[in-house]
């Protein structure tokens, strides 16, 4: 799926007043523009979704940042700003008319204070490097996605990701004390600070998963942990889902909140298990995977009480780790489900909503349902423990109409948790991949408030236009709009 691009003599008339303009501020290896060097940055990990940008800019400094927006704004160029591209749901997607502002060679780890437990880094590091850098002080950076040994900390803030290890120790927006922002308008805002609190508004907090339409990230503070002394991971085993989603359910009303707490039907488990050899439980209708941390005694005390627990819930097997290996082994099954779903099918459409945990059970069994409807299989992994799923819709994009056909099973997928009482997002974002779905949970009202804070930073509509929040034209068409006496509203309105 493209993006509709302009006339090609305005694009290249366009591209070269705007290569122009740049190089002007800019060294001459901080532009591209050939086909062949921007070819790399068409999609994110959603790749179902492609548009090759009219030029990528790749800063070295917060002062080039500067120079790129003062350059767009003047020449009123979009900007879709881009991490590392391991997201999944086409928020960095670029523009055919814009610029594409890549921060990954801000990738310096600028201090990191043992004392304080905090780390100031730059937008490019990559998450795991920051837990690298904090090791020799017992010190790590919780937040841990799938994708972390390549995911950017700046990316990490624009869609506040979180990971398997979310339920305890929090998303993104719960480990990040400080950003350092430059606004559309070429201002350096600093949200948030190093102390416990900051004056004013909580800004912070708004940034924070704004999926880069408010301003570019130049420097990040993180919050740094102690390394637990020791952690064992159960596997339970069970006959059904619908007795994992409850066991899931039990475990938090029994008063437990595990270090992660993650589910896996028996299509992911078979999937994963011949690519890593993870030990998994191949034969159970669904996996859970319990992680307790901390000192020796917490750990086995927790471990004997998530035990009781699952057993009355239900499980069928219960193995523990009895090593450090055992358990990292454990959780590769767990982070690698995704390419694993390589070797079952040509493709897959990884689906991102969150549900209250005690409609766990419902939802799956919707979920099992749907794969009849639509003719697709789906492979279940998520975060069992804060409601966070993520479906595998398995499709292959050569047989004509399996790609739209995914599509609406996802769609579907994300009405049943907005059904239930939850959102379309966990932690992928909205994008372009989710939009139209914005239009079933939100009324026109709370979307108009969501473009006023847009408005509020970036008056000039450039940074990462057109996703993440629908238009007025979107959620008509969409058919999410009242519509009378066979009129839209607005009909004055340009249409797609």
């Amino acid at each position: 799926m493209l993006n509709a691009a302009p006339e090609p003599g305005l694009t290249a008339a366009r591209q070269q007043d705007v290569v122009a303009a740049l190089l002007a501020v800019l060294p001459a290896r901080c532009v591209l523009s050939d086909a062949e060097d921007t070819r790399p940055y068409e999609c994110d990990g959603l790749a179902a979704y492609r548009q090759l940008p009219m030029v990528v800019t790749l800063p070295d400094t917060e002062e080039q940042v500067i120079a790129i927006l003062g350059v767009c704004r003047a020449l009123k160029v979009p900007i879709v700003p881009r991490g590392a591209g391991t997201g999944l749901s086409g928020g960095a997607l670029p523009i055919a008319d814009g610029v594409v502002l890549s921060t990954a060679r801000l990738n310096r780890i600028v201090r990191l204070d043992a004392y304080a437990r905090t780390a100031v880094v730059q937008p490019g590091v990559r998450n795991l490097a920051i837990s690298e850098a904090a090791a020799p002080h017992a010190l790590y950076y919780a937040p841990d996605p799938s994708s972390q040994i390549a995911c950017s900390i700046g990316g990490n803030v624009a869609e506040n990701s979180g990971g398997v290890h979310c339920l305890k120790y929090g998303l993104t927006v719960h480990n990040v004390l400080r950003v350092r922002v430059v606004t559309i308008d070429g201002d350096v805002l600093e949200l948030g600070g190093e102390c416990l609190d900051a004056p004013g508004l909580d800004l912070l907090a708004v940034f924070i998963g704004s999926e880069g339409m408010l301003g570019i990230v130049t420097e990040v503070t993180v919050k740094l942990i102690p390394k637990p002394a020791t952690a064992r991971v159960i596997m339970a085993s069970f006959g059904d889902v619908v007795t994992g989603g409850n066991a899931v359910a039990n475990v938090i009303a029994a008063g437990i909140i595990p270090a992660g707490l993650e589910m896996m039907d028996q299509t992911s488990s078979r999937m994963v298990e011949p690519f890593v050899k993870a030990g998994y439980d191949i034969d159970a209708a669904a996996i859970l995977l319990c992680e307790a941390d901390g000192t020796h005694e917490e750990v086995e005390e927790e471990i004997a009480r998530m035990t009781a627990v699952l057993e009355g819930a239900g499980a069928s097997a219960i193995a523990v780790s009895q090593s450090e290996a055992e358990r990292m082994k454990f959780w590769s099954g767990r982070k690698n489900a995704f390419p694993a779903a390589g070797r079952i099918s040509p493709d897959y459409y990884c689906m991102d909503g969150t549900i209250p945990r005690k409609r766990l059970a419902e939802v799956l069994t919707g979920i099992a349902a749907m794969e009849t409807t639509h003719g697709l299989r789906c492979a279940n992994v998520f975060h069992a423990g804060d409601g966070n799923l993520h479906p595998l819709i398995l499709f292959d994009a050569n047989m004509p109409g399996e790609f739209e056909r995914a599509e609406a099973f996802g769609a579907d997928i994300l009405a049943l948790c907005v059904a239930v009482g939850g959102t379309i997002t966990g932690e992928h974002g909205v994008g372009m991949e989710k939009i139209n779905s914005m239009c079933v949970q939100f009324t026109r009202a709370e979307l108009d408030a969501f473009f006023a804070v847009k408005r509020a930073f970036d008056p000039h509509a450039l940074l990462n236009p057109d996703k993440a929040i629908p238009t007025l034209n979107r959620c008509a068409e969409f058919g999410k709009m009242h519509v009378t006496a066979g009129r839209l509203p607005f009909a004055n309105l340009p249409r797609f």
